[in-house]
């Protein structure tokens, strides 16, 4: 419920900042570059956590190192929509569990994530704010020999980011960009085998995604 409700706010704000965009847009003259496009390499480290029924413990997920696309339409000079794409792999963990650390091989996340951002403007260096919604995607899951079968449902959550583009001329620029992303995921463990049972796990992931990359503007 809570999940809906934030959901509902946040798509609320982002519809309310889009038409106040496009108002201004036909009430000023368009002065700037209506599409950025980026290329960052991109570091997802978890921030986890996990409520593990049966036999307790916590989780380790571990850092990924992945290339990220993002596009950015400018609906006025400091008023933007940001769509980031990327996919990362990592490997999962049990641990401090009644029964000792358990392998649960790893996973792969899809976060598509759309962002509102505030510009700020004046000279080369801009810097810039913005929040959103993310709806993350679990596939390729790859169980390890300990388990029989691990399943994720998918999450939407969302994210808070900071960043700036500095430019080395009229279209090319560089960019650094941190977000903050939340990412929550119910977790059925299936180890029938191993241990003859089946355990579920709250997880947090929550991870800090910090890119560098090349941006043009067209």
């Amino acid at each position: 419920m809570m999940r809906k409700l934030m959901l509902s706010v946040l798509i609320g704000i982002l519809f309310s900042v889009m038409v106040r965009g496009q108002e201004d847009n036909r009430t000023s003259k368009q002065d700037y570059s209506t599409w950025q496009v980026r290329l960052r390499g991109v570091a997802i480290i978890p921030s986890e956590s996990a409520d593990i029924e049966v036999i307790g413990g916590d989780v380790d997920i571990s850092t990924a190192f992945i290339p990220e696309l993002d596009f950015t339409y400018f609906f006025t000079k400091h008023i933007a929509a940001e769509l980031i794409l990327g996919t990362s792999n990592h490997d999962v963990k049990a641990t401090d569990t009644s029964v000792g650390t358990i392998n649960l091989g790893d996973v792969w996340l899809l976060p598509p994530t759309l962002t509102m951002q505030y510009h700020f403007t004046g000279g080369d260096f801009k810097p810039y704010v913005g929040a959103g919604v993310n709806y993350t995607i679990f596939y390729g899951v790859d169980e390890s020999d300990v388990v029989d079968h691990v399943d994720y449902e998918n999450s939407v959550g969302v994210a808070f980011q900071a960043g700036f583009d500095y430019y080395l001329d009229d279209a090319w620029f560089i960019n650094l960009d941190v977000k903050k992303i939340v990412i929550k995921t119910d977790a059925t463990i299936d180890a029938t085998t191993a241990l003859g049972a089946t355990v579920g796990a709250d997880v947090d992931i929550n991870p800090l995604a910090i890119g560098f990359g090349l941006g043009y503007r067209f």
